[in-house]
């Protein structure tokens, strides 16, 4: 899998993605195929002087969606030109620093 660009996440009631903007295109989530919270290595957290972690592990959720491209953004179809419509894409929400990245598009 490749690295993506950062992306712009809007999520729905139930808090997960609902949509992105990815590339100037948007994606609507049909579906979320998985997701995981993933937490730092215990032994690298700051400790404190009595060995303590001083602070909690960072940690980021990713979210594996099925999505397919609404309309580009000043558009009200989607771009019939540049395919594909829809596919499989990886999203991470870090919690350290309140940024979503596309991590991987398997498809």
């Amino acid at each position: 899998m490749r690295q993506y660009d950062p992306v712009e996440v809007r999520r729905g009631e139930e808090q997960d993605p609902d949509q992105f903007l990815w590339r100037g295109r948007l994606w609507k989530v049909r579906s979320v195929l998985a997701h995981r919270v993933e937490t730092g290595p215990w032994w690298q957290g700051a400790a404190d002087g009595d060995g303590a972690a001083s602070h909690p592990l960072a940690e980021r959720e990713l979210w594996r969606v099925e999505a397919g491209r609404g309309a580009s953004p000043g558009r009200r179809v989607p771009d019939e030109e540049s395919p594909p419509t829809c596919g499989v894409f990886d999203l991470s929400f870090d919690w350290t620093d309140g940024r979503w990245q596309l991590v991987g598009c398997p498809d």
